[in-house]
C-alpha cells in the first residue's frame, strides 16, 4: 500500500517505463560484476547502468530500488559518502528492504567497520531469512574481525546449500589459513577436498591447515600408528595435497618419506610398479619436485633410484616405445628432477601432450617447465654463476607457488584514490609498479594480473624465481610484466627511467653489496610515487640464526648434500624449543627456502636504510599504515615513531613491528 501511494502521481505508462529503466539497470550492473568481461567491458557496463537510473529517477526521483542500485555503482566507483547517502534515501522510502541492509553491509565492510557490517547483515536478515547474500555477509565480516572459525562454517553452510560463489570459496580459504585443527574430522577432510578441487584458488596458502588434517587422520603423533600403503593409495585428499600444497609438517613428511619408501621397497621385491600405487606415486613425485627434493632418502633407495635411471638409459638405447618407459619414469622423479638426468636429452623427442594424461603434471614440473626456465635464463649475466655448480645444486625456484590468489580485477588509480584517499586527476594512464624482491613473483604477477591500468617490473635477487615468473608470465599471455635481476633494473633507473609505485618485498641479501635499495628507490620514485613496505623481517628465528652460525664457522656450501644435512639436524631434534618457530614455517619444508634463509637472508641494513629514507618528512608522508591483521592505524603515532627512530631512539624502533606502510614523495 505505501508504494502504491507514493507511485499515485506518476502515470501507469510513466510507472511501466521506470520499472523497464530499473530493470535494464539491473541486467547491466549484473554484467559490470560478471568475472567473464575485461575490467573495461565490465567498467562500460557500470557507466551503462548509471545511464539508466539516471534515466529513471529523473522520472521518479525516490524509486527506492533506483536509489539503492545507484549507491552500489557509486560504491564500486569509490564514493563511499554519496554510497551512504542513497541506500539510507532507499531505506526512507521504503523501509525494511533487505537489499539496501545487505547494501549497507558492505558499505561498511569497504569503510573498515566490520562489527557494524555484521549489524547491517543480521537486520538484512531479519527482513529476509533466505538471503543468501546477507548470510555471506555476514561471514565477511566474522572473517574480517578475526572470527575465523565462526565465519568458516557459514561459509561451509553456503556451499551446502549452493551458493558456490568465488568469494565463498575464497573467504573459506583465507579462515582455514587460521583454524587449529587438533582430532580427526571427517567434516573437515571433505571440506579440505572441495577447497583443493576448487580450481583458480591459490592452494599452496592451505598448506598448514591439509598438513594438520592429514596429521590427525593418520595419527601420526601416535608412535605405534600403523600406515598402510594400499589405504594411502586410495586416499583422495592425501593425493590431492601432494598434488598441490607443500604442507609445513614434520609428521606429514615424515608419512610422505614412510610412502615413498614402501613403494620403492615393493619395486624392489616385484620389478614392477602396481597400477594402483600409480596415482600415489606420481602425487609424491610432483610433492618431491616441489620441495626441491628435501625429503630425505636413505642410501639404499638412492642407489635403487641411480639403478633406474640407468635402466631407462638402456631402455633408451635399445629403443623401447614411450609406453616401457612410463612405469621407470614415474619412480625416478620421486628422487630427483627428470631434466637434470643423463637420458633428459632423449625425453625432448616428446611433446608434453604427447605423454598420458595422469603423467602431464608430474612430467612439465620435473622436465618440460625446468627446460623452458633453463632457457630463459640464459638471456641473463647472472647464468654464469650457475655454470660451475652441480646440476642437483642449482638452485630451485621458491615460494613454489601455482594459482594466483583470487581478486575482483580493478585499476591501480581506483585503488589509490579508494584505499589511499589520493586524488588520481593528473595520474597516467598507464603506471609503472616495481615490485623489489619478488620472490617467485606471485604479488607481482596478481598486480598485473588484476590491475588493468598498470606495467609492472618484478626485481629478484634469484635467477630461479626470474626464470619461472617470465614462464608463468608467457603461460597467462601476460604482456604487462617483466622479470629482472637487480642489476638491470639498476641500468633502467640509472637511464632516467621513474616507477609510480613501488612494492618492497623480500629485502636484498648481504650478498648484494653494490645494491642500495634506498638509493634505488630514492632515484626510481618522482613526486607523487608511493612506497609500500613492511616493518619486519622474516626469516629470524633463534634456529635460522643458530644454523648460519654453523655455517660460518663450518664454511657450508648450499649444496643439496649440506642442505639436506642441516635439515636433518632440525628434524632429529625437533622436539627441542629451539627449532620450533623454524619448523612452523613453510620455507624450512624446501631446499629452495633453507637456502634463502641460511645461505641469503635478508639484510637489515639494508630495510634500516630504506626507513631512514622515508622518515624525512619533508621529502616522504605517511598516509596509510596497516598492522599484521590489515587493520588501519591512525598515520599520527606510526610518523612519530618513524620520526623517533630516525633521530636514533632504539625505544621507538618500528623494525621488527610487521606493519604495512605506504608512504607517498612529495617533491
Amino acid at each position: 500500500m505505501q508504494v502504491q501511494h507514493h507511485n499515485a502521481h506518476l502515470s501507469r505508462s510513466v510507472q511501466a517505463q521506470v520499472a523497464r529503466l530499473v530493470l535494464q539497470a539491473n541486467l547491466a550492473y549484473g554484467e559490470s560484476n560478471s568475472n567473464g568481461l575485461s575490467y573495461i567491458q565490465r567498467l562500460k557496463a557500470r557507466n551503462e547502468c548509471r545511464e539508466y537510473l539516471n534515466q529513471a529517477l529523473a522520472l521518479e526521483a525516490e524509486h527506492a530500488a533506483a536509489l539503492g542500485l545507484l549507491g552500489r555503482v557509486e560504491m564500486d566507483d569509490g564514493q563511499l559518502e554519496k554510497a551512504h547517502a542513497l541506500f539510507n534515501a532507499s531505506l526512507n522510502r521504503q523501509p525494511a528492504q533487505a537489499q539496501q541492509y545487505c547494501n549497507l553491509g558492505y558499505w561498511a565492510l569497504k569503510s573498515e567497520r566490520p562489527a557494524l557490517a555484521e549489524e547491517y547483515f543480521l537486520q538484512a536478515l531479519e527482513c529476509d531469512r533466505q538471503s543468501a547474500a546477507a548470510f555471506c555477509g555476514v561471514a565477511h565480516a566474522k572473517r574480517l574481525q578475526g572470527q575465523f572459525d565462526v565465519a568458516y562454517l557459514h561459509y561451509r553452510k553456503l556451499l551446502q546449500s549452493g551458493s558456490e560463489w568465488d568469494s565463498v570459496y575464497s573467504g573459506m580459504l583465507s579462515c582455514a589459513q587460521h583454524l587449529q585443527v587438533h582430532k580427526a574430522d571427517s567434516d573437515l577432510a571433505l571440506d579440505a577436498i572441495a577447497l583443493l578441487r576448487q580450481e583458480g584458488l591459490p592452494h599452496q596458502e592451505i598448506g598448514h591447515f591439509v598438513g594438520a588434517i592429514i596429521q590427525q587422520q593418520y595419527d601420526l603423533d601416535n608412535p605405534n600408528a600403523e600406515i598402510f600403503l594400499d589405504a594411502a593409495a586410495e586416499d583422495e585428499l592425501l593425493i590431492l595435497a601432494l598434488q598441490k600444497t607443500l604442507m609445513p609438517n614434520a609428521a606429514v613428511e615424515e608419512l610422505v618419506v614412510l610412502l615413498r619408501r614402501a613403494i620403492m621397497a615393493e619395486v624392489a621385491q616385484t620389478a614392477s610398479l602396481r597400477d594402483e600405487l600409480q596415482p600415489l606415486c606420481l602425487a609424491i613425485a610432483e610433492y618431491a619436485d616441489r620441495t626441491g627434493f628435501a625429503l630425505a632418502a636413505e642410501d639404499d633407495e638412492e642407489r635403487l633410484a641411480a639403478t633406474i635411471n640407468e635402466s631407462i638409459m638402456a631402455q633408451f638405447a635399445v629403443g623401447e616405445p614411450q609406453e616401457a618407459l612410463i612405469g621407470s619414469l614415474m619412480i625416478s622423479a620421486m628422487y630427483g628432477a627428470l631434466f637434470h638426468q643423463n637420458f633428459a636429452v632423449q625425453l625432448g623427442q616428446w611433446n608434453l601432450v604427447d605423454w598420458p594424461l595422469a603423467m602431464q603434471p608430474i612430467m612439465a614440473a620435473s622436465y618440460y617447465n625446468r627446460a623452458e626456465e633453463e632457457a630463459i635464463k640464459q638471456n641473463f649475466d647472472e647464468k654464469a654463476e650457475e655454470l660451475c655448480l652441480e646440476k642437483n645444486d642449482v638452485p630451485q625456484a621458491w615460494p613454489s607457488w601455482s594459482r594466483l590468489a583470487y581478486r575482483t580485477e580493478s585499476s591501480l588509480k581506483t585503488l589509490m584514490a579508494t584505499e589511499l584517499g589520493l586524488d588520481t586527476d593528473n595520474v597516467p594512464a598507464t603506471l609503472r609498479i616495481m615490485v623489489c624482491g619478488a620472490q617467485s613473483g606471485q604479488r607481482a604477477m596478481e598486480l598485473a594480473q588484476y590491475l588493468d591500468d598498470v606495467e609492472v617490473i618484478a626485481v629478484d635477487e634469484s635467477l630461479a624465481n626470474i626464470a619461472k615468473g617470465t614462464r608463468m608470465a608467457q603461460s597467462l599471455n601476460m604482456d604487462n610484466i617483466v622479470f629482472w635481476p637487480w642489476s638491470i633494473a639498476q641500468r633502467f633507473v640509472a637511464d632516467g627511467h621513474k616507477v609510480h609505485w613501488l612494492e618492497v618485498g623480500r629485502v636484498p641479501s648481504p650478498a648484494m653489496t653494490e645494491l642500495s635499495l634506498a638509493a634505488l628507490i630514492n632515484t626510481a620514485s618522482n613526486t607523487g610515487a608511493i612506497v609500500h613496505m613492511h616493518t619486519a623481517l622474516a626469516e629470524q628465528t633463534q634456529g635460522d640464526k643458530q644454523i648460519r652460525r654453523l655455517v660460518a664457522e663450518h664454511n657450508l656450501q648450499p649444496t643439496r648434500t649440506a642442505l639436506r644435512q642441516l635439515r636433518r639436524m632440525v628434524l632429529a631434534n625437533r622436539q627441542d624449543t629451539l627449532w620450533t618457530e623454524l619448523l612452523n614455517d613453510e620455507d624450512f619444508y624446501s631446499l629452495g627456502g633453507c637456502r634463502d634463509r641460511w645461505f641469503r637472508p635478508q639484510d637489515a641494513d639494508q630495510l634500516k636504510e630504506l626507513l631512514a629514507l622515508v622518515s624525512n618528512e619533508v621529502e616522504w608522508k605517511l598516509i596509510k599504515a596497516r598492522d599484521e591483521d590489515g587493520h588501519s592505524l591512525a598515520t599520527g603515532p606510526v610518523q612519530r615513531q618513524i620520526q623517533a627512530e630516525a633521530l636514533g631512539s632504539e625505544v621507538q624502533s618500528l623494525m621488527g613491528q610487521n606493519l604495512s606502510v605506504y608512504f607517498q614523495r612529495r617533491r
